[in-house]
């Protein structure tokens, strides 16, 4: 299971709580809770579909180590 499908029952978790939350306070924070755990999923399968790759930056011509 990746990262996003633990938001993504996580999210369904909170909203389910929130459907039988009498008080309105709480079912607000986790409704809120809930479509951010969504909004995570949804970044953590952008993120997943990049593929990125560390260059370090080239040396500086200047630079003693640089030099033989």
């Amino acid at each position: 299971m990746s990262s996003g499908d633990d938001y993504l029952f996580r999210a369904a978790e909170l909203l389910a709580k929130a459907e039988c939350e009498s008080d309105p306070g709480k079912r607000s924070e986790l409704e809120n809770l809930g479509w951010a755990f969504l909004r995570l999923a949804e970044q953590a399968r952008r993120n997943s579909a990049n593929d990125i790759v560390y260059e370090p930056p080239p040396p500086k011509l200047d630079d003693p180590k640089t030099k033989n």
